[in-house]
C-alpha cells in the first residue's frame, strides 16, 4: 500500500482559489489512479475528481467540472487538484487516494489507501 499525506487546505472566501497537494510514499506511485473525495458535515463522502496512472484520463463530478483540475507529479510522488471559484457548499474535509486500477475512477471501493484529510472551508 501507498501512504497518503494531503495538505494546502484552510480558510477562504468564496471565488478564491486553493490548491491542494497529497504526497504519497513508496516507490510505486506512478502506477495508481489517484482520486479526491469530499466529506461535509452530515453528508456522505463523495467523488471530486480523479486522474489515471498515465495522467492521460482524468474525471470529474459535475459539481466542479470547469472549477476544479486534477494533475500529478509521479517524479515527486505528489497529485494536485487545483480549486478556482471556490463557493460555500464546496466546504467540506477532503481526501486524497490511490486505486490498485490504473483507471481514473469514480467508485470509492477501488481505492485501497487514503489520507487522513484536510479541511477545506469557503465562507459566504
Amino acid at each position: 500500500q501507498v501512504q497518503l499525506a494531503e495538505s494546502g487546505g484552510g480558510l477562504v472566501q468564496a471565488g478564491d482559489s486553493l490548491r491542494l497537494s497529497c504526497a504519497a510514499s513508496g516507490r510505486t506511485f506512478s502506477i495508481y489512479a489517484m482520486g479526491w473525495f469530499r466529506q461535509a458535515p452530515g453528508k456522505e463522502r463523495e467523488f471530486v475528481a480523479a486522474i489515471g496512472a498515465s495522467d492521460v484520463n482524468t474525471n470529474y463530478a459535475n459539481s466542479v467540472k470547469g472549477r476544479f483540475t486534477i494533475s500529478r507529479d509521479n517524479a515527486k510522488n505528489t497529485v494536485y487538484l487545483q480549486m478556482n471559484i471556490l463557493k460555500p457548499e464546496d466546504t467540506a474535509v477532503y481526501y486524497c487516494a490511490a486505486s490498485f486500477l490504473p483507471v481514473a475512477t469514480m467508485t470509492p471501493g477501488r481505492y485501497t489507501s487514503w489520507g487522513q484529510g484536510t479541511q477545506v472551508t469557503v465562507s459566504a
